[in-house]
């Protein structure tokens, strides 16, 4: 059976300027997407290509600067580089004339943070005979002569960990075939214009692929909907939650697509923890708001920046500041300072990237939640919300 897939594996090309991480990229991609020229440091800020490898499907390319850029800007760039490691499922390393001290403390960084590593020597019309460490695989290649990117693919596609491609039903075990489930999808000022979010989409192609029946109302038209038909699952909006919740009858499972993404693109069991950590807020305590999208900020409606943040406020009835986080940014280096930090769905990145930085969270001390979690349990129905998952 297919399932849609919810993760699109990300692929780093690592190594020093000029050894042709570009022309690798192009030559993977088949198309001319990262900027090639002689010119040492070419590349600047990590540029990201989504390409299809057979086996896989899409995975997303991302080309970054030297890693030996000492230029007045390299400093910069090489920590935009390092950051690239907390959002990869996969590692390419490149090199050329020589495996050196700098190839090697790149593996060690790969090593350290458990990231799935392949090493291409390239230019190696040029430079034919290079010494690799023992234990090291490299495969050869040369970007004049364009050959042997299907060995390399190959390699790709082996080293990467199932878990990074892998498609993930976000009902398998829960609905069945023939069952029906409703939707509840608010048409309000925060709703995009014309189309579904990507987690309302993705639910619906799940359902179908699992031969349910996928029920789309609005939340104003559910009560009519309820009084002729009794589903065996509602999934709603988190925003409606308080409104669905007083609807749907209480021998109807309820839940929201944020808990549904909740469940398979982070890590369940510590969202739960977290999120009765929201009993032990104090006064002037800080919570860290995760957004993982880039989206224009409607500042009376963002769900992030400001439902969320005066549920909070009115369910521990604390005075509660808030910071964002946005799309992959880096976690403040003072992270612990934080009494909770609350992850949104995570449509938009991968599993791999989420589990990372709720990883840096949990071993500082912070407790963790999930959007949906946090304004289930704000409007007083945490318990029914995951009941279904218990």
């Amino acid at each position: 059976m297919f399932m849609v897939q919810l993760n699109r594996p990300h692929i780093g090309i690592f190594g020093r300027m000029n050894v042709g991480k570009s022309s690798l990229i192009n030559a993977l991609s088949g198309q001319q997407v990262a900027l090639v020229s002689p010119q040492a440091g070419t590349t600047t800020d990590p540029v990201k290509k989504t390409m299809e490898i057979l086996g896989i499907g899409p995975v997303v390319l991302i080309d970054t600067a030297g890693i030996d850029d000492t230029s007045v800007l390299g400093e910069q760039r090489v920590k935009k580089t390092e950051e690239i490691f907390e959002q990869i499922d996969l590692a390419i390393l490149v090199f050329a004339q020589e495996f050196g001290r700098q190839e090697q403390e790149t593996v060690d960084l790969f090593r350290r943070r458990n990231i799935p590593f392949v090493c291409v020597h390239n230019k190696q019309d040029l430079f034919p005979q290079v010494a690799v460490p023992e234990g090291i695989l490299a495969l050869e290649f040369s970007c004049a002569r364009g050959d042997n990117t299907g060995e390399i693919l190959r390699y790709i596609a082996n080293a990467l960990p199932k878990s990074a491609f892998a498609s993930t039903g976000i009902l398998d075990g829960y609905v069945h075939k023939n069952d029906e489930v409703v939707l509840v999808i608010p048409i309000d000022a925060s709703a995009p214009a014309g189309r579904l979010i990507l987690p309302q989409v993705q639910t619906i192609r799940n359902l179908l692929d699992i031969g349910a029946a996928a029920v789309c109302v609005k939340d104003t038209e559910l009560a009519d909907y309820l009084q002729h038909h009794t589903p065996t699952l509602v999934v709603t909006d988190s925003q409606a939650f308080a409104t669905v919740n007083a609807i749907v009858p209480q021998n109807i499972p309820l839940t929201s697509f944020s808990i549904l993404f909740s469940r398979v693109k982070g890590d369940f069991e510590a969202y739960l923890a977290g999120t009765r950590a929201i009993s032990r807020l104090r006064d002037g305590d800080k919570v860290l708001m995760m957004e993982s999208c880039s989206h224009s900020v409607n500042k009376c409606d963002d769900i992030g920046r400001t439902k969320i943040p005066n549920w909070l406020r009115k369910c521990t009835g604390k005075k509660l500041s808030f910071d964002i986080l946005s799309h992959l940014d880096p976690l403040p280096e003072d992270v612990q300072k934080y009494k909770l930090a609350v992850q949104c769905g995570g449509c938009m990145v991968t599993r791999i990237q989420i589990l990372r930085r709720l990883e840096a969270l949990k071993q500082k001390g912070v407790p963790v939640s999930n959007y949906g979690l946090t304004i289930a349990y704000c409007t007083g129905i945490f318990e029914r919300a995951t009941e279904l998952f218990k």
